[in-house]
């Protein structure tokens, strides 16, 4: 056996892994500790080389950065039972009743607030189907229109900030969050437009399919129907600034501002007196469940990529994508591409610790920008859940839908949505300034024209310094 044999060995052990169903995060940290005491019998490297395992499992764990993935769940657990989405959703589903597909334009643009405020998919499909599916029903709308545009809009939380796949992202690519989140601005805008586009063409050309409210459901009009939408709109705009505003005002790290915001959501629970001790040990134990799982993977990544590096898997890697035909673009459209067929089996948490980090090297070597490259990976992993069959926010739907909903209606109705999402991935990747027009680039100084020169002091000629030859 030889060292080039390795890496490649190494990949199809971790496929077969998670083919049998194993957990990720042990299938990572087994298949790594087999490769790497193989390679050890080998001669590939020595025992010391593994001696670096717990100075990397311990940089994950005093990780502050990571900190805020607890804070963030916490504040979306809390908000999704703290009636904010009711107050949004019925308040903007009358504002825009009267209109054919206001209901789903009310849905879009409730589930980009919520997804700025909440950073978790769960939380937002949860709420808006709960709330938003049997009001949709009830007044005729298409099944597969109506279960699709809540899932999709849901999954815009995975782009929009305070998105924890971004956190996870910057983590894996050594950028900085607040980087990542100016950087994913643009393309929240353009999904939420997309959105909204495809509801307008389908209530021009088939308005049977998302009929308005009628008269006698329009129960609000006029200032008191303004009010109710500000009652849900002023908090949500708050929490926005504490949570994003002082990141990119350069006031907070994405901890601190995790952790006020998972203190505003507590707060937001108490004024709309929905806040319990029941909700809130809720709240911690899916916060703790997450976070467990997102370390555990991170772990058993760090094993496998140990291992992978000590035989020269990057390498193999780097040769393998960096000599794709069509240079830069020939690896964006390959790794687009596998990334969306790997997303059929694997979550986002998965691909960013096991998948990111062998792609980061080459996409930098290709100068390709790092930030701009993991906010299109973020767009790409939307696409994880919506796309059958292990689409989590078609799970989400399935949980909280009525019986009557039919399963194959759910899975039908993702389908429109996930090939607007890929038109975003194609957007980005044909308009690059879609994400590096946010960035804070700084002053641009080239490294080789810069000269210092160090003035020598003035010496007699008698004590001037002996010259060495």
């Amino acid at each position: 056996m030889t060292v080039e044999m390795m890496p490649p060995l190494m990949f199809g052990g971790l496929v077969v892994f998670l083919l049998i169903g194993f957990p990720v995060a042990f299938s990572l940290a087994a298949t790594g500790l087999f490769f790497g005491f193989l390679s050890i019998e080998f001669g590939f490297f020595t025992e010391a080389y593994l001696g670096n395992l717990p100075l990397r499992v311990f940089g994950i764990l005093s990780n502050e950065l990571l900190l805020a993935i607890p804070f963030f769940t916490l504040m979306g657990a809390i908000l999704e039972r703290c009636g904010l989405a009711e107050d949004l959703l019925e308040g903007t589903g009358q504002l825009f009743g009267k209109v054919p597909g206001g209901l789903a334009f009310a849905v879009i643009l409730v589930g980009a607030i919520l997804g700025a405020i909440t950073g978790t998919v769960a939380a937002s499909v949860i709420a808006m189907g709960m709330i938003s599916l049997p009001v949709m029903m009830r007044y005729g709308y298409d099944m597969r229109i109506a279960t699709g545009v809540i899932a999709a809009s849901g999954t815009i939380a995975q782009l929009i900030p305070p998105s924890l796949v971004l956190i996870v992202l910057g983590d894996q690519l050594g950028k900085s969050v607040g980087d990542m989140y100016a950087g994913a601005i643009g393309p929240s805008i353009l999904q939420v437009l997309l959105f909204m586009c495809f509801v307008a063409t389908v209530s021009i050309f088939a308005p049977h399919r998302v009929p308005p409210l009628p008269e006698e459901a329009r129960t609000q009009r006029g200032w008191p129907l303004y009010w109710r939408v500000l009652k849900g709109m002023v908090p949500s705009l708050v929490l926005m600034f504490l949570v994003l505003g002082t990141i990119f005002l350069g006031l907070a790290t994405p901890t601190e501002a995790g952790a006020m915001g998972a203190v505003g959501a507590l707060v937001l629970a108490i004024v709309n007196r929905r806040f319990s001790y029941a909700l809130l040990k809720q709240a911690m134990g899916n916060t703790m469940r997450i976070t467990s799982m997102v370390i555990f993977i991170l772990i058993g990544a760090t094993v496998f990529s140990l291992v992978f590096q000590g035989v020269d898997g990057s390498l193999w890697i780097e040769h393998l994508l960096s000599h794709l035909p069509g240079g830069p673009t020939g690896f964006l459209i390959f790794v687009n591409v596998f990334v969306f067929f790997l997303a059929f089996f694997l979550d986002f948490f998965e691909i960013a610790f096991i998948v990111v980090p062998l792609l980061a090297p080459v996409a930098a070597k290709l100068g390709i920008d790092l930030v701009w490259f993991g906010v299109l990976l973020c767009v790409n992993l939307q696409t994880s859940f919506m796309h059958p069959p292990f689409g989590f926010a078609l799970f989400y739907l399935r949980g909280v839908a009525p019986k009557s909903v039919l399963t194959k209606d759910i899975y039908w109705g993702a389908i429109p949505w996930v090939l607007l999402q890929l038109t975003l991935v194609a957007i980005v990747i044909i308009w690059p300034a879609t994400v590096t027009y946010w960035l804070d680039h700084g002053p641009k100084v080239d490294p080789n024209t810069v000269r210092i020169e160090v003035p020598l002091p003035d010496m007699p000629e008698d004590d001037a310094p002996p010259v060495f030859r």
